[in-house]
């Protein structure tokens, strides 16, 4: 059979598709370990069992939001071999902005040193990654973008009630950014959205208190449900099966939601990205921060196709299916997608300026070297208060 002759699901020879093509991530350098819980009667081995989690990070004094995001952002486009010049759009997604008004999107554009792009701020929660994925998308489908910039930022420690034994163990700061850019033979991504606002009380934080509230084990519930329900269908909208995905990314808010979720795709374990074992959950920045991680590991091959799951509050949700990129090109060249009968409207300028940016540098490499442990199984037998827990 001729390969040339079928293509697969979703790809057109010589077509345009957009394609991850370059990941960062920051986190703060105050660190927090489980120990620091001892005062509200919660143990390492009490949190560990139930969550998964063993540190998460914090903005420190001085530290913004803004910072972690340009460090992300900066990484990813030194990654993606693209220069801010390039960006035409900049899509920030956050519930914890440094400011009411106005948003970390235009403030990350001009730290960048962009040319001025669109640049707006997004909330959909926990989901937020995936949504601004799926837009980002849509703009470089469409031909009104040739880069986008997609950064999710995050300080949940903001809204945590840190007396709360349920809670207060959950949520860390970090970071994470992706470039997308369109590719001659990336296939079409594919992406499904939803929304049922009937659940509110189950996680929200209100304009009065302004801290997270949640109730654990509908939450958990319906994320291993939701979740595993929008893979396969993200899956069968995309036309192929599990045996085809080489990385499954869900958001990272407890370890025992992604392994049951794995588990009830029967997805195997070797192929699910677990990062919140050492940075908590850290709303919609925790998939890109994942998927930073599984560079960094090696688990990211030219041409993987990456299955995200996320879920937040709302409740809303979403599921995506990407290529990462096939090739690894010049940090810093001038790519210009008209001259490849790609075309958009937004001018570019011809002076980009090619000096190398420093890889973004991670004070948690530097200052507190985490062992990778093993993540407690699923274990439908525990109990207790802890929430996302069955």
């Amino acid at each position: 059979m001729n390969p040339a002759a079928n293509p697969a699901p979703g790809t057109m020879p010589g077509v345009m598709h957009p394609v991850l093509s370059g990941v960062g991530a920051a986190l703060p350098s105050r660190v927090i370990g489980n120990d620091h819980f001892l005062p509200l009667d919660a143990t390492d081995a009490w949190i560990t069992r139930r969550t998964g989690i063993r540190t998460r990070h914090r903005l420190g004094p001085g530290e913004t939001l803004a910072d972690l995001a340009e460090r992300a952002a900066r990484e990813a486009l030194a990654d993606a071999g693209r220069h801010p010049h390039e960006v035409d759009h900049v899509l920030v997604c956050t519930l914890t902005p440094d400011r009411i008004t106005p948003g970390i999107a235009p403030e990350l554009a001009a730290r960048l040193g962009t040319d001025g792009p669109p640049a707006i701020d997004l909330n959909a929660a926990c989901a937020g990654f995936v949504y601004a994925l799926d837009h980002a998308c849509a703009l470089v489908e469409t031909g009104r973008a040739g880069c986008v910039l997609v950064c999710a930022a995050e300080a949940l420690s903001r809204v945590t009630d840190h007396h709360d034994r349920s809670t207060a163990v959950l949520f860390g700061d970090a970071a994470g950014a992706v470039v997308v850019t369109a590719h001659s033979t990336a296939e079409r991504p594919v992406f499904l959205l939803g929304s049922d606002g009937r659940h509110t009380e189950l996680l929200y934080a209100d304009r009065e208190e302004r801290l997270l509230r949640m109730e654990g084990r509908e939450v958990f519930e319906f994320a291993v449900d939701n979740m595993t329900e929008q893979t396969r269908k993200v899956l069968g909208a995309g036309g192929i099966g599990l045996d085809d995905v080489d990385l499954f990314i869900g958001h990272q808010a407890n370890a025992r939601i992604l392994l049951a979720v794995a588990a009830e795709l029967g997805l195997p374990e070797a192929r699910v990205e677990i990062a919140v074992d050492s940075v908590g959950n850290t709303s919609s920045a925790s998939i890109p921060h994942a998927l930073w991680q599984a560079r960094e590991r090696g688990r990211l091959p030219a041409g993987a196709r990456i299955v995200m799951a996320a879920f937040g509050a709302g409740f809303v949700w979403g599921a995506g299916l990407m290529r990462w990129k096939t090739d690894r090109p010049q940090r810093h060249r001038t790519h210009r997608p008209e001259a490849e009968g790609f075309e958009y409207d937004r001018t570019h300028r011809t002076d980009s300026a090619s000096s190398e940016h420093d890889r973004t540098h991670h004070p948690e490499k530097d200052s507190h070297e985490h062992e990778r442990t093993h993540t407690p199984t699923v274990n439908p037998s525990d109990q207790g208060d802890t929430p996302c827990q069955r």
